[in-house]
C-alpha cells in the first residue's frame, strides 16, 4: 500500500519544484528583455538567448546532453520532433546562434516570450488562415533561398499520446527550393520533464541527437519529408501517429 504521508510529501515537492522552475524562467526572461531591446546585433541577441536557455535548464535540473553537433553546417534546415513546450527552449540552448525558429503565430502574443522570440528573429507562421499560411510559406522559401538557417517542428503541434504526428511539407519545400541540407534532430526527455497537458515541470535528463544530413534531389520536398520522418522514427523508437491525428 502507498503511504498517504509519502504521497502528500511527493505532491508538495513536485509543487515546490514546479513553482521554482517557473519563477526562474520568468525572472530570467524578464531580466533578459531590456538587454535584448538594447542590443543591436541579431547574432549577439541570439547568443545571449542561447546562454540563457542553457543556464536555466541546468539550474532547474534538466541536464541536456547534445550529440552530433559537429554535423551542423550552416546554412541548413533543422527539423525536430515535437513533444513538449520545452523543445524550443532546448534547441535554443543547444544549436549555434545562427538559426531562425519557425513558430506558430499565436506565440507572438505571449507576454515575454513574444518579445524574446521577435528579438532573436523568429519567423511566425499562420496555421489556420489559408491565405496567410500561403504567404508565410512563400516568405520562408525566400528566407531559405537567401541562406537563412531555419529550425522547424514539422509536426506543428504535439499530442498527449506518445509518438510522432504527420509532418507538414513547409520545411522541406523551403529546403528543396533553396537546395539546402535538411538535418533531423531527435529530442528525448522533454515529454517527461513537461508533459503535454501539464503545467508543472519536473527535473530529468534531456538528450539531443543531431543526425546526418539527408541526401536529396532538387525540388523533391516529399522525399525529404519522408526521409526525415523515417530517420527520426528510427532514432526515437516511438510509434508513428501519422494516420491517427489527420487534422493536427
Amino acid at each position: 500500500m502507498t503511504d498517504p504521508q509519502q504521497m502528500k510529501g511527493g505532491v508538495v515537492l513536485r509543487l515546490a519544484y514546479g513553482l521554482y522552475a517557473w519563477m526562474l524562467f520568468v525572472l530570467m526572461a524578464a531580466a533578459a528583455v531590456p538587454v535584448l531591446l538594447l542590443t543591436p546585433s541579431l547574432t549577439r541577441r541570439r547568443a545571449l538567448v542561447r546562454a540563457l536557455a542553457s543556464s536555466v535548464l541546468k539550474l532547474i535540473g534538466m541536464r541536456v546532453q547534445i550529440r552530433g553537433l559537429e554535423r551542423i553546417r550552416i546554412p541548413c534546415v533543422v527539423v525536430a520532433n515535437h513533444s513538449s513546450y520545452l523543445d524550443g527552449v532546448v534547441l535554443a540552448g543547444a544549436l549555434p546562434p545562427s538559426f531562425s525558429f519557425v513558430i506558430k503565430r499565436e506565440m507572438s502574443s505571449v507576454p515575454l516570450a513574444g518579445i524574446l522570440l521577435r528579438r532573436i528573429g523568429a519567423e511566425f507562421v499562420e496555421r489556420h488562415n489559408h491565405r496567410r499560411r500561403g504567404q508565410d510559406a512563400r516568405r520562408l522559401i525566400r528566407e531559405a533561398e537567401h541562406g537563412q538557417a531555419l529550425v522547424f517542428f514539422p509536426e506543428g503541434t504535439f499530442s498527449e499520446q506518445v509518438g510522432m504526428l504527420r509532418f507538414h511539407i513547409g520545411a522541406f519545400a523551403a529546403a528543396a527550393r533553396a537546395d539546402m541540407a535538411v538535418i533531423p534532430v531527435a529530442i528525448r526527455g522533454t515529454r517527461w520533464c513537461l508533459p503535454p497537458g501539464h503545467v508543472l515541470p519536473r527535473p530529468g535528463p534531456i538528450d539531443v541527437d543531431v543526425l546526418a544530413a539527408l541526401p536529396h534531389a532538387a525540388d523533391d520536398a516529399v522525399a525529404l519529408r519522408d526521409a526525415a520522418r523515417a530517420a527520426l522514427l528510427a532514432q526515437l523508437g516511438e510509434p508513428d501517429l501519422a494516420g491517427s491525428h489527420p487534422d493536427s
